[in-house]
C-alpha cells in the first residue's frame, strides 16, 4: 500500500489561480475524498496526482518518492473517469486488457489478470460482450477493472458515479467501498456529492476556491466544522451569529435578543461569534419552555420520512428544521417553540488556522 503527500501545490491557468498552496496527506490504504463545488479545483488536483497535469508550484510524493516530474505512464496509478472512457469498438476483455497490452505483457499473463480483474468487479463471463450491450453500472465496473488490472499502487476516481441514476448510484457506492477494502488500495476520489463522500470515505477534504478548508472524518466535519463554509456545504446548517454571553451559569449566543443556548465555547473571543446548528437537531413543540426559542412556521414541506420547516424567529432570522414526519405536524402560521441540546450548537472558531496545516497530520483512520 502506498501513501500520498501533496506539498504546497499551486496551479494557475493564465492569471486564474485554480489551486493555492494546497497540502494534504493520504495514508496507506485510506479512502480519501476531495469534496467541493464545481470549479473548486478538485479535478485539477486529481490530474496533478495522476500526472496528466503539471503543477505551477509544489511537489507530489508517493511513499516519500518525488513523482512531480514523472510522466503519467511511470506513476503506476489507476484512474477512472466520470465518462468511463471505454473503447466502444472493443469488447469487455480487450478494454480491461488494454493497460497490460501497452505494458507489453504476455498473452497468458494478460488472460489471467483480466479474469482476476473481472472477478473483482463481479463480471465473470462478460469478456466477450460489447460495451454497448452493458448497463451504466456494468460499464462503470469495466472501467474499475481496467484501472485495477495492472495492480496500481494508487486508485484515482474522478466523479465515478456521476453518470448513474440515483438508485444505481447508491448500489454501486457499496460495491466500490467493498472493493476498495478487499483490495486495500490507497484511493482518492473527487466529487461534489456529499452523500457519496459520506458513504465511501475514511476522511474527506473540503475544497473551496482552490484552498483546503478542512480535512477530517465524516463525523468530525459534520459535527465540528472549522469554518462557516464547511458547516453550510457539508450537509446543511443554520448559521447564526451573535455575542457569547453567560447568565446564571448558562452560556448562550445572543442574536439581537434571541438566546441560543450553547456549549463548547472555550477560547471564544468577546466579539461577534458564528455558530452552526443542524436542522435535524431542532425539535418543535407547542408549549413554551424556559430555554426554548419562539418562532412561527413559515413553510412546511413533506419529504417522506421528514418534514422540512422554514421558521421565522422573533428577531426576523430564518431557521430550517428537519423533523421526522411521524411527529405532530405544524402548518404555516403555527406558533412553535424550538429546542435543542446545548451541545448541538457548535461555535465556529474565529481563527481556525490554515486547513492545509491541519491536513498534514496522520491518516486518522
Amino acid at each position: 500500500m502506498t501513501s500520498i503527500a501533496i506539498r504546497d501545490v499551486g496551479m494557475k491557468f493564465g492569471a486564474v489561480t485554480v489551486l493555492d498552496a494546497f497540502s494534504l496527506d493520504v495514508g496507506q490504504g485510506e479512502f480519501m475524498t476531495i469534496l467541493g463545488a464545481s470549479g473548486s479545483g478538485k479535478s485539477t488536483l486529481l490530474g496533478i496526482i495522476s500526472g496528466l497535469r503539471q503543477p505551477t508550484r509544489g511537489r507530489i510524493f508517493l511513499d516519500g518518492a518525488d513523482i512531480t516530474d514523472a510522466p503519467a505512464n511511470r506513476r503506476n496509478i489507476g484512474l477512472v473517469f466520470q465518462s468511463y472512457a471505454l473503447f466502444p469498438t472493443m469488447n469487455v476483455f480487450d478494454n480491461v486488457a488494454f493497460p497490460l497490452k501497452v505494458r507489453r505483457k504476455g498473452r497468458d499473463e494478460i488472460g489471467r489478470e483480466v479474469e482476476r480483474a473481472l472477478s473483482l468487479v463481479r463480471l465473470e463471463g462478460y469478456g466477450a460482450r460489447r460495451i454497448a450491450e452493458l448497463s451504466g453500472g456494468q460499464q462503470q465496473r469495466v472501467a474499475l477493472a481496467r484501472a485495477l488490472v495492472f495492480n496500481p499502487s494508487v486508485l484515482l476516481l474522478d466523479e465515478p458515479l456521476g453518470a448513474l441514476d440515483r438508485k444505481l448510484r447508491q448500489e454501486v457506492q457499496g460495491e466500490i467501498r467493498d472493493l476498495q477494502r478487499q483490495v486495500g488500495i490507497t484511493t482518492v476520489m473527487v466529487t461534489h456529492d456529499q452523500e457519496e463522500a459520506l458513504s465511501l470515505s475514511d476522511r474527506i477534504a473540503i475544497v473551496n476556491a482552490g484552498r483546503l478548508e478542512q480535512v477530517g472524518s465524516p463525523s468530525e466535519l459534520y459535527s465540528r466544522p472549522a469554518t462557516a463554509y464547511v458547516a453550510d456545504f457539508f450537509g446543511s446548517a443554520n448559521i447564526v451569529t451573535g455575542r457569547l454571553r453567560e447568565e446564571d451559569g448558562v452560556r448562550f449566543l445572543d442574536d439581537r435578543g434571541v438566546r441560543f443556548p450553547c456549549e463548547g465555547a472555550d477560547g471564544a473571543g468577546d466579539g461577534e461569534q458564528a455558530a452552526s446548528l443542524r436542522p435535524e437537531s431542532i425539535r418543535l413543540d407547542l408549549e413554551p419552555s424556559g430555554r426554548g426559542v419562539g418562532a412561527v412556521v413559515d413553510q412546511a414541506i413533506y419529504l417522506g420520512t421528514t418534514v422540512r420547516y422554514r421558521l421565522v424567529l422573533e428577531n426576523g432570522r430564518q431557521l430550517v428544521a428537519m423533523v421526522p414526519s411521524d411527529r405532530q405536524r405544524h402548518p404555516p402560521a403555527t406558533r412553535v417553540w424550538l429546542r435543542w441540546r446545548p451541545d448541538d450548537i457548535w461555535l465556529i472558531p474565529q481563527n481556525p488556522g490554515s486547513g492545509n496545516a491541519a491536513a498534514s497530520g496522520g491518516a486518522g483512520r
